[in-house]
């Protein structure tokens, strides 16, 4: 199996390029070179996928059985048409690392494959799309349907995997080591009720072994990749203060009392958002072509030791946007007391 990642040097890619060389596949990566590091065994090719003659020298290292493209989401519709284009006649299958935000109903009602998508053409450029007032749709979502789109028009035999929340070792974004550190920190600090809502994060590990075995699949069309059984919020916070050896004291906060507060959803404290269709993503359609979750508990375990071993994602200005400030935090804990302990 000839396999071509666009990307390949971090988290998802890495994952994926890993995955391909323990299956003794020929593996060849196509990026910038200014990210992670290369994954040894794997062939790298340097270039922008945004320019023209980058891609035709690309193309001279195929053809290939099937593309996973996992560095797609900062591109225009028009930028992944330019690389589909380019790479048609040297790949037979293209898999799409696409988001749960192409949805119209996204994060307000459940979704499941059938779900209608935003509308966005596949030559749109950077400046298609908007946000809306309520932080839905986003132009984020747009942009990605028409990524989607894009792939679409060139490619028949082409696969288009949404994950919700990835985690794991190599995260970038720092949503599950910052409730790690913020857990082995101790004390008291924030949960967000109710505790008993279930979310649906994914394991890289898993996302990365999926993407494979649709490389080698005959389906089209998209997948949900979200964990089919989740874990609970209350759940999630016991499991990284128990791998943290944590003496923390979890204060839980009705959700309209921390909005009242003026928190910040989905990054301030992260996974934690109000609209009721983020944890109701339907991924029996993927479960079914063979997506298999572990544990979310493993995931935390895992995540913790890599930190532990000087685990160091890739620099990437996500990073920041993530975690409360500790003086806002201590703020709200002190003007709630012990009102929603419990």
């Amino acid at each position: 199996m000839k396999l071509l990642v666009m990307g390949g040097t971090w988290f998802l890619g890495k994952h994926v390029v890993e995955g391909a060389l323990a299956r003794g596949w020929d593996v060849t990566t196509f990026n910038r070179g200014r990210s992670g590091a290369d994954v040894q065994g794997a062939r790298p090719v340097r270039g922008d996928r945004t320019v023209v003659d980058d891609l035709r020298k690309l193309t001279t290292h195929g053809p290939w059985d099937a593309v996973v493209d996992t560095s797609s989401s900062d591109l225009s519709p028009r930028e992944v048409l330019l690389a589909v284009s380019a790479l048609k006649d040297c790949t037979a299958r293209w898999v799409h690392i696409s988001t749960v935000s192409v949805y119209k109903g996204w994060p307000h009602t459940a979704l499941a494959e059938q779900s209608e998508l935003l509308d966005c053409p596949a030559d749109a450029d950077d400046s298609f799309g908007y946000t809306g007032r309520d932080g839905s749709p986003t132009k984020y979502g747009f942009q990605k349907a028409g990524g989607e789109r894009a792939v679409a028009t060139v490619f028949a035999n082409s696969v288009f995997l949404r994950p919700g929340v990835i985690l794991g070792p190599d995260e970038y974004v720092g949503r599950l080591p910052w409730w790690l550190r913020r857990a082995r920190q101790g004390g008291r600090f924030l949960a967000p009720g109710p505790r008993t809502q279930v979310i649906q994060p994914v394991d890289v590990r898993d996302v990365a072994a999926f993407a494979l075995s649709q490389a080698t699949a005959a389906t089209i069309g998209g997948y949900n990749i979200t964990h089919d059984s989740g874990i609970t919020f209350e759940g999630f916070v016991n499991a990284c203060m128990e791998v943290t050896s944590s003496t923390g004291r979890p204060l839980w906060v009705d959700p309209d009392a921390l909005v009242s507060e003026g928190v910040t959803q989905w990054t301030e404290l992260p996974l934690w958002r109000t609209h009721r269709g983020v944890w109701a993503v339907d991924p029996s359609r993927a479960v079914a072509a063979g997506l298999g979750c572990r544990p979310v508990r493993e995931t935390i375990r895992d995540t913790w030791s890599w930190l532990q071993n000087a685990g160091r994602p890739v620099s990437h200005p996500r990073w920041a946007e993530h975690g409360i400030a500790p003086e806002k935090e201590a703020k709200i804990l002190a003007s709630f007391g012990s009102e929603f302990q419990g």
